[in-house]
């Protein structure tokens, strides 16, 4: 469907009109098969206006969230000595709160239809990466060690991501992200934020 001749529709921000060209295609064509001259054309825009509003093709499916989790490692980073289960927990839960469903939603839900499996298998490693590492410091801060840190950070950024993916693939209309994502975090109970007892059994 062409961004013109919408009426009674409100005239959308030519970011929300690239955004919905492209996971319009992505759907009729498949990610690989559509080009970002081809988004442009389809949302009436010029190539340099793509630009404008996202670095690459993919970022069109991650930006928002990107925005998310980049105010979410400065949270982290702000904790210092601070951090603690809860701090981080809080932290996480704000990531994903509010959180519309948007072009990666979409493109969670779709994934078959829109040839995204190796993308999204690709661009999701990155984020979790990010994600890990910066949980992972907060907890090396507070003075938790180097190997169960880095656990921490896997778990909880694995949290994050399998709740976003959970919640796009049930629909937007049932539950948040939130709220899959407080049951996801409480499946880490057995790997609580301060140090324990290790059971060293073999």
């Amino acid at each position: 469907m062409n961004s013109t001749g919408r009426a009674g529709r409100p005239k959308a921000s030519s970011r929300e009109t690239l955004a919905e060209a492209a996971c319009e295609l992505f759907l009729e064509r498949g990610y690989d098969a559509t080009s970002v001259a081809d988004i442009t054309q389809r949302a009436g825009v010029s190539r340099s206006s793509f630009f404008n509003y996202f670095a690459s093709k993919s970022d069109v499916l991650w930006s928002g969230m990107d925005e998310r989790i980049g105010e979410a490692i400065r949270s982290l980073r702000s904790l210092g000595k601070s951090a603690s289960g809860p701090s981080v927990h809080g932290i996480l839960l704000l990531l994903v709160r509010d959180f519309e469903p948007d072009p990666l939603a979409l493109a969670l839900r779709n994934e078959a239809a829109m040839g995204l499996q190796e993308e999204l298998v690709r661009d999701t490693g990155l984020r979790l990466a990010r994600l890990s590492d910066a949980v992972a410091t907060a907890a090396r801060g507070s003075g938790i060690d180097v190997i169960r840190a880095d656990i921490l950070g896997a778990a909880y950024a694995a949290a994050v991501m399998s709740a976003l993916r959970v919640w796009a693939e049930q629909g937007a209309g049932r539950g948040t992200p939130e709220a899959v994502l407080r049951g996801a975090l409480a499946l880490i109970h057995d790997l609580p934020w301060v140090d324990g007892a290790v059971d060293e059994t073999p």
